[in-house]
């Protein structure tokens, strides 16, 4: 039997997509590797959102090697957007495929013979019926839409994930049903803008309306992502506050505080709008957890505008932010923009912001010592394998010693001290 290995970079898109590379090479009848040197085809699945992201998977894929008989293949977005240049600098790759290509790897691998060539082209359907191979026997991704049409002009996803393209609600609803019956405890809707979910369908049906429909199913916690600002409606925060089993936990990109930054970005909203957002959410969920993205030294922005970004961030409290200094991404309209930042004032600018996070943060998750939270028990702690992993509905980080057997349950937790991104408890008897 024929073995593969699978590397993912990158998004949850990437690693729900990952998992259906999976599904779908075990039904030809492939094996999965745990290492690479023993694996008879090695599948990079890329991300190109931010330059280091590039860098990272270069170095993995020049610093490998490969067994003569070895397949090699790339996909994901940087497949998507630099298929031939890969082909050209890299001798070990064999093909390379888009992020709508899945469905064509059973053929791509049957008609290698030697041949060097890429699939990338853009799939107007949703392929939402290949098999997968889940990382989590408790916890699921389940893509909604896919795309992106806001075209932030820092951003590369519309060019390699394309138009936004929604799934029907009965398809959703039917995959999320089999899930349950698999004993699936935890799912996440995902999309790159679940927010504009619908919007391409006949009647335009609202995430609203399908985060209800998926409530009403026999799964215990329902989380989603990705929000976009533009489109968050105080439909979707009251679903949240009627439905016990969808999660208050909202991760609301805001990426710049200053408004005429924001408006470079393409943003299409602003700092006085994310706010009354912000405002709305504390007022129907008061205990709701509240994550963001965001980006620093963007092509222009000066202290006056990095200053609003702090100014934001204190007003909002935050319970995470996933902070990111700006990369420049050829092909895009910011690429062009004048008076980009040094990376040194970047740097400073991007470790102020990280300690006032670190700080609100830290502030945020004390509220909860000497709290009991319910957590849904994920796996054995990567860094202490004496100590299980687990997620509040919240989307918070729990650390706790106990036995391996609770993997998979939901179990009750007393809080005993808190960090800036975890927390560390004690099982209830």
């Amino acid at each position: 039997m024929k073995t593969y290995y699978v590397k993912t970079y990158g998004c949850q898109m990437n690693k729900h997509d990952s998992e259906r590379i999976c599904g779908l090479l075990e039904t030809l009848n492939y094996k999965e590797s745990k290492n690479i040197s023993d694996a008879d085809l090695v599948i990079y699945y890329t991300c190109c959102v931010r330059k280091s992201a590039d860098d990272k998977f270069y170095g993995q894929l020049s610093s490998t090697k490969f067994k003569n008989s070895e397949k090699v293949a790339v996909g994901g977005c940087l497949a998507q957007k630099e298929s031939k240049k890969l082909l050209e600098r890299f001798k070990q790759i064999d093909f390379v495929f888009g992020t709508q290509n899945l469905k064509d790897l059973p053929n791509l691998l049957a008609n290698l013979n030697g041949n060097r060539y890429s699939k990338t082209d853009m799939q107007p359907e949703f392929n939402s019926d290949l098999p997968f191979k889940r990382e989590s026997e408790h916890k699921a991704w389940v893509a909604i839409n896919r795309g992106c049409d806001n075209h932030c002009t820092y951003c590369v996803v519309p060019q390699v994930r394309g138009k936004e393209v929604s799934r029907k609600h009965e398809n959703i609803i039917s995959e999320i049903k089999t899930l349950a019956d698999e004993n699936v405890i935890d799912i996440t809707l995902l999309g790159q803008n679940v927010n504009s979910y619908g919007k391409d369908l006949y009647n335009k049906p609202s995430f609203s309306s399908l985060l209800e429909k998926v409530s009403k199913t026999s799964i215990e916690r329902i989380r989603f992502t990705t929000s976009h600002p533009k489109d968050l409606s105080e439909d979707i925060i009251l679903v949240i506050k009627e439905c016990e089993n969808v999660c208050e936990h909202i991760h609301l990109p805001f990426q710049a505080g200053s408004d005429v930054i924001l408006k470079k970005m393409g943003r299409n909203y602003s700092k006085k709008h994310y706010l009354s957002l912000i405002s709305m959410i504390r007022r129907h969920l008061p205990k709701a957890s509240i994550t963001t993205d965001i980006m620093v030294g963007f092509p222009g922005e000066t202290e006056t505008d990095f200053n609003e970004t702090l100014d934001l961030v204190e007003k909002s409290q935050f319970d995470q932010a996933f902070t990111f200094i700006y990369s420049k991404r050829e092909g895009t309209p910011a690429a062009s923009l004048k008076n980009h930042i040094d990376y040194q004032t970047k740097l400073k600018r991007f470790e102020k912001l990280v300690k006032l996070q670190n700080k609100i943060s830290l502030k945020q998750n004390k509220k909860l010592e000497g709290a009991t939270v319910d957590i849904l028990v994920e796996e054995t702690s990567k860094k202490d394998n004496k100590l299980l992993t687990g997620r509040t509905k919240t989307g918070k980080l729990v650390h706790f010693k106990s036995s391996d057997s609770l993997i998979g349950k939901i179990v009750y937790i007393k809080i005993l001290e808190a960090k800036p991104f975890f927390l560390i408890g004690d099982s209830v008897e």
